[in-house]
């Protein structure tokens, strides 16, 4: 044979027979039950052995053996895991721990085709060409085999076996658009992990293979696909090879991949193995792309249904009889060429990198000096990185394991164990459980050795079960990120079409099996956000019965509920007993608003008519209860005539109307008229006509509502800002520019400059202007604190603590009703007298209404002449002599209600100086600034003395007190 280094021997003597005499090759793509065959012939044999390419299916198929001959008939082999009965007959093994010293009936070697790999290719190889059984020997694998192996092993029989069933073609689909039992494969860790975060945010879960997960890792996620707890496996290529799994539909999220040399696109023979994995035995399969995969090509798409590729031309090959009399002759014979056109020298592989790294270091090359100690270094290079490290990282670990084993016999246990130690944590995340996983795969892998421990089989049992705990604790982490185990176990549920235990909570959660799938808010049912995917509407018919009675129940409840168990919100919404069971809506009448229940299509027929009759009785009772008064006067038959229509105007205006607007009704409106509107709360202001009834917040708040709900442009949320601050019983407030005039009328304000306030306090302080206004002197020639000349009148601390603002705010106050700042001379100041009487205190402030802002105590009140509101800093020295002129202010026309209504007319007139009446409720305990008190005569007169300031009660109103001024002597 012209093949250099006899890569044919076999350990047998072969020389007598052909390279290929009892070799069968039975070849074919995926699910042809190749795997299958070689396991029913090796049974039908006294002995054999299969190598396989994966742990994980080493281990798949060792159970089924097991299984059915007894776990004392077959052994398992692999790297990291050894289970030899005393006298087993059947072998399983990985292909590369295929034992060597073994004289079996029968020998398989599957995934053949892994052969052209470039890393492991090798080994593969040197199976097909060197390793026989006695009886039967059986190569497995792809169809693109089979000119090579006919090349190479002349007298072979070939046998191809068809696919059980079709694969087909199912196109591009978004990933969230994948139908259930779906493989998606990408190429990286991090694009695994993402499409898996999107899998369970839609449909609940996946399932996640890696080539660098632990086997038993690998073992936990498939079973979780296979046994149904979630229907989506996300992979790596890991999932192309010996993994059997239940998959109709595989989905390609990416083309390309590392193959440890170079990123590249994988061949169509690498396509179809992958996707080969869809459909098991006959049931058809598909396949398609998703993600940023491209669609596939027609000539791609037709080979991979077709199952036709080109076939495999060159296989790896790597010289298996070795020289171990030095380091150099190992070398050279590692570098030998096959000699035949059909196979190539493989790449230099890891274990070659090591050795190189190992040849340089001194003290390696001291002790590597025979066979045994040369052949002893090129173990320790079997040792795989499971870590992944660096070719020097990785053979620094091999020199000091190296080092052990040639100055001590073995590895001292104490180190082995520190080593193990280390790993032994199942604390961190994903990617620090696997970095412990692959270190202890080494230290596995060590244990393993025969001669390389004292009590190797005590630390293989120590190795192996720190392993399982990291592969499990690994599994844990996998499934709390990328399965919804609540959303999974219940969609198993709906599968198997099990009846679900569903009920209501005390606080409206809908709960499934013990699991909350959402919340009955009055009668609509929320499902929960994680219920968002494809199976939320199953969820909620597992619910619906119990849905529909508990929506009737509550409908009873509510026909028969008091009203005080009803609450309308500023917003319009009706809520019972907390939950939003309706919403108010316009009507042509803003007193009659619409309802409009807020539930889903579980409530109808008679218990949705119950709800909406009970609602909108309330509502009506609500609404006359807060208005009465409007509903009152609307109803009254004794209103006729023009007050008639100022009526249904005031009404329309829901209680507050400007004044200036039935200007002209007012003007012919006699004093019975006026007399009957009183009668029913009434009220005719100097600048608005309002109910002072309905001034209360809870019903200006309704108001509010009812006019927010006809307006177009109005929002609800704007409008509940300005309804706080109207219902805390502020008497101003900092205007919201954002807000029409109209809304602060119908809260029952004016917007007056830079504050809106209310309108009674604006009466109040027209009472306070007014006789600052009208005055004439009395007998001794005085006049009163503020007042000028009849037309101008200047600012108290009384009017600023009643609009509870000052400065700039309380000065726009003014100009928006119509006064304008005028600059006068001071006063003359008046002859200081020696002695005179002690006066009594007169108290000339109204106290501030609830909520107002109190000014400042600095402003005397002693004087007439009080500093004006709103004067720029540098007028302040004559802020004494600026008084408020009267300049066309609303409010001006004459007084047109009879002394006893108290209704202010602003008007002053110089000519006709009069003195008003003012109204008992500005006259608190006070007497008249009109009417200065004449002293006691029996009283001696006494020097003035200052007067000292009462303490303030914290409980009390803050009154700003004033000297009377004494009679003349």
């Amino acid at each position: 044979m012209p093949f250099s280094s006899s890569p044919f021997a076999s350990e047998r003597a072969l020389s007598d027979r052909v390279p290929g005499a009892g070799v069968t090759a039975v070849l074919g793509p995926t699910n042809t039950g190749k795997t299958h065959l070689a396991i029913e012939r090796m049974l039908a044999h006294p002995s054999g052995l299969i190598g396989l390419p994966l742990r994980l299916l080493a281990r798949e198929v060792y159970n089924k053996i097991a299984a059915r001959v007894g776990s004392d008939a077959v052994a398992l082999v692999t790297g990291e895991e050894k289970i030899k009965p005393k006298s087993p007959r059947y072998w399983v093994s990985t292909v590369e721990a295929m034992p060597r010293d073994l004289d079996v009936s029968f020998l398989a070697v599957d995934e053949v085709q892994i052969a052209s790999d470039l890393e492991r290719g090798h080994v593969f190889t040197d199976r097909i060409l060197n390793r026989r059984g006695r009886d039967e020997t059986l190569l497995l694998g792809a169809a693109t085999m089979r000119p090579i192996i006919e090349r190479l092993l002349p007298g072979v029989s070939m046998i191809t076996r068809p696919r059980l069933s079709q694969l087909e073609f199912a196109g591009d689909r978004k990933i969230t658009r994948q139908p259930r039992r779906t493989a998606i494969v990408a190429f990286s860790a991090d694009e695994v992990y993402a499409i898996a975060e999107l899998i369970r945010r839609q449909h609940g879960g996946a399932a996640v293979v890696l080539g660098s997960l632990s086997p038993r890792t690998r073992n936990a996620q498939v079973a979780m696909f296979q046994n149904g707890d979630v229907d989506y496996l996300v992979a790596t290529d890991a999932v192309g090879m010996g993994l059997n799994l239940d998959v109709d539909h595989v989905a390609f999220a990416s083309d390309r991949k590392y193959d440890g040399y170079q990123f590249r696109r994988l061949t169509p023979s690498e396509f179809a193995q992958i996707a080969g994995r869809a459909g098991r035995a006959t049931r058809n399969g598909t396949f398609g792309t998703t993600g940023r995969c491209a669609p596939f090509e027609p000539e791609l798409v037709n080979a991979l249904q077709n199952h036709t590729f080109e076939p495999v031309k060159m296989l790896q090959w790597r010289n298996a009889r070795l020289d171990f009399a030095s380091l150099g002759a190992l070398q050279v014979s590692l570098n030998l060429g096959p000699g035949h056109e059909a196979l190539t020298r493989a790449p230099v592989a890891e274990d070659m990198r090591v050795l190189e790294h190992a040849a340089r270091d001194a003290e390696v090359r001291d002790v590597a000096h025979g066979k045994e100690a040369v052949e002893r270094l090129w173990e320790a290079c079997q040792v795989p990185d499971y870590r992944k490290l660096s070719p020097a990282a990785h053979a620094e670990l091999v020199t000091t394991l190296y080092g052990f084993l040639m100055r001590k016999g073995c590895i001292p246990d104490a180190w082995f164990e520190a080593q193990i130690t280390q790993a032994d944590r199942v604390d961190g995340d994903i990617d620090t459980l696997s970095a412990r996983i692959a270190q202890i795969r080494t230290w596995t892998f060590v244990a393993n050795r025969p001669d390389w421990l004292k009590d190797p089989e005590r630390w293989q049992g120590i190795a192996r079960e720190v392993e399982n705990k990291l592969s499990d604790a690994l599994h844990e982490r996998l499934t709390e990120r990328f399965v919804d185990r609540r959303t999974s176990v219940l969609m198993r549920r709906l599968r198997e079409n099990t009846s679900l235990n569903t009920e209501i909570g005390k606080t409206g959660e809908v709960i499934v099996e013990g699991h909350v799938i959402g919340r009955l808010d009055g009668f609509t049912f929320a499902p929960d956000a994680a219920e968002a995917g494809s199976d939320a509407k199953a969820l909620q018919a597992a619910a619906q019965a119990v849905l529909a009675g508990e929506i009737n129940t509550r409908a009873e409840k509510l026909g028969n509920a008091p009203d005080d168990q009803f609450v309308l919100t500023s917003e319009g919404i009706i809520r019972w007993t907390g939950d939003a069971v309706a919403r108010l809506s316009a009507a042509e009448d803003a007193l009659h608003p619409r309802i409009r229940i807020i539930s889903d299509e579980r409530l109808t027929g008679a218990p949705r008519d119950k709800v909406q009759a009970r609602l909108e009785l309330w509502l009506k009772t609500h609404v006359e209860k807060l208005l009465g008064p409007m509903f009152e006067l609307s109803k009254a038959e004794d209103v006729t005539g023009i007050a008639r229509g100022i009526a249904y105007q005031l009404v329309e205006a829901l209680g507050v109307l400007e004044r200036p607007k039935i200007a002209n009704e007012l003007k012919d409106l006699d004093q019975p008229s006026r007399a009957v509107l009183r009668k029913y709360g009434v009220r005719f202001g100097a600048y608005h006509i309002y109910f002072p009834g309905l001034l209360k917040p809870a019903g200006r708040a309704l108001a509010a509502l009812l006019w927010a709900l006809k307006q177009d442009n109005v929002d609800l949320s704007s409008l509940s800002g300005a309804q706080h601050l109207a219902s805390s019983g502020r008497t101003s407030f900092p205007v919201d520019k954002a807000l029409p005039r109209d809304a602060y009328r119908v809260l029952g304000y004016k917007q007056a400059g830079e504050r809106a306030v209310r309108v009674d306090i604006l009466e109040r302080l027209a009472d306070l202007i007014r006789p600052a206004l009208a005055w004439r002197e009395n007998a001794s020639g005085e006049k009163p604190a503020g007042a000028f000349d009849g037309r101008s009148f200047v600012v108290t601390q009384a009017m600023t603590s009643l609009t509870g603002s000052a400065g700039e705010d309380f000065a726009s106050v003014l100009r928006a009703l119509g006064y304008r700042m005028e600059k006068r001379p001071p006063l003359p100041a008046k002859p200081v007298v020696a002695e005179q009487s002690v006066p009594e205190t007169v108290a000339t402030e109204t106290p501030p209404a609830e909520g107002t802002a109190e000014t400042s105590n600095e402003t005397s009140t002693e004087t007439a002449t009080e500093a004006v509101a709103g004067l720029p800093a540098e007028a302040s020295t004559e802020a004494a002599a600026e008084p408020v002129t009267v300049e066309d202010a609303p409010g001006m026309e004459p007084q047109d209600e009879p002394a006893q209504e108290a209704e202010p007319a602003l008007e002053a007139s110089p000519e006709a100086p009069s003195r008003p009446k003012t109204r008992p409720a500005l006259r608190r305990r006070r007497k008249s600034p009109l009417r200065p008190p004449s002293p006691p005569a029996s009283k001696p007169l006494r020097p003035r003395r200052p007067q000292p300031k009462l303490p303030r009660h914290p409980k009390l109103p803050r009154l700003k007190l004033r000297r009377r001024p004494p009679s003349p002597s």
